[in-house]
């Protein structure tokens, strides 16, 4: 049976003698569910990378329960992620600090640095704290899902996806929504690589400087590519007005009845006409954060092969938002 109750203090038991044994096990943080196998066995990680489709030197971010986790991983802490951990763990921060060597090197997709995240969903510290107690310093976790494809924020999400051939301990609705916030900190100046829903401004006063945008020398991490986060419907992202004047011309007689949507429109200013498939964006961005994935995961389930999205405000409390809808919808 693959879903456990997360509530239970025997279903945690059980997820964490699986995961210590080298078997894969997805279970929930305030971001995103993740797919979870034990960072140090390079053969459980291996496992991660072929149920997800996932390039081998795509690394993962490993999910560890406090600082004294941490250090097994890191060759040092920079006082620049001490920082940010002092400040945001447990929370929706990943820190790239330099890797210990010989330390998870599969996890890491071999690079010399390694991506650490303290998550602070009470079941994924329960699972934490059991799998330490059983000798598992911390776990490597991508979003339970297809590589490229749509996070799940629910353990309905993993099942739809994975079926029996998964463990899910379920938490509930994911809390935040979209993955953290990751922060490089291993070359002596933070420079952001993914925004998450801790602001700059948040940020930056407990690094103590400002965030560098990503240059050709930062490390590889988790969910940076191009395109990422897509439905298998086409996303395009546009404008208010734009999206105003393609709905004026568009042909609504021929297209199919709601029964079978071709085109969704998810939009905060623009009401889609009854003919087709739609749903109003939040104008909070933590809310509309929270909905985003599901929300693209249901026109999937709808089958429409194009979704026109309204492009989020300028302002930076969106920039995590922003983020995930300019690689879902890139080619």
């Amino acid at each position: 049976m693959p879903l456990l109750d997360g509530r239970s203090p025997a279903s945690i038991a059980d997820a964490a003698r699986r995961l210590a044994a080298g078997e894969l096990v997805a279970f929930p943080t305030e971001t995103v569910y993740g797919l979870g196998a034990r960072a140090d066995d390079d053969a459980a990680v291996a496992a991660v990378f072929a149920a997800k489709g996932r390039p081998a030197g795509h690394p993962l971010i490993v999910h560890v329960a406090d600082v004294a986790s941490a250090r097994h991983f890191a060759d040092a802490l920079p006082s620049l992620a001490e920082r940010l951990i002092e400040a945001f763990w447990p929370g929706p921060l990943t820190v790239i600090v330099p890797r210990r060597a010989g330390v998870a090197g599969a996890a890491a997709g071999a690079q010399s640095s390694i991506g650490l995240r303290s998550p602070a969903h009470p079941v994924a510290r329960a699972l934490l704290a059991a799998t330490a107690a059983l000798g598992v310093p911390g776990l490597a976790a991508p979003s339970a899902y297809r590589f490229g494809r749509i996070s799940p924020t629910r353990a309905s999400h993993v099942v739809a996806e994975f079926g029996d051939a998964l463990v899910v301990l379920d938490g509930g609705d994911c809390e935040i929504g979209i993955e953290s916030s990751i922060v490089d900190c291993s070359r002596g100046v933070p420079v952001l690589l993914r925004p998450g829903m801790l602001s700059r401004e948040r940020i930056e006063a407990a690094a103590g400087a400002a965030l560098q945008a990503a240059d050709a020398h930062a490390p590889r991490a988790s969910g940076t590519l191009a395109s990422h986060y897509a439905p298998r419907a086409r996303l395009r992202l546009m404008s208010g007005a734009a999206l105003r004047s393609a709905l004026d011309v568009l042909p609504l007689d021929a297209l199919p009845r709601r029964a079978a949507p071709t085109l969704a429109v998810y939009s905060r200013s623009v009401e889609p006409p009854a003919a087709l498939t739609g749903r109003r964006m939040p104008d909070d961005p933590a809310a509309a954060a929270h909905q985003l994935f599901s929300v693209l995961r249901a026109f999937d389930d709808e089958g429409v092969q194009l979704i026109w999205v309204e492009e989020p405000p300028a302002d930076p409390a969106w920039d995590g938002v922003r983020d995930r809808l300019q690689r879902a919808a890139a080619p």
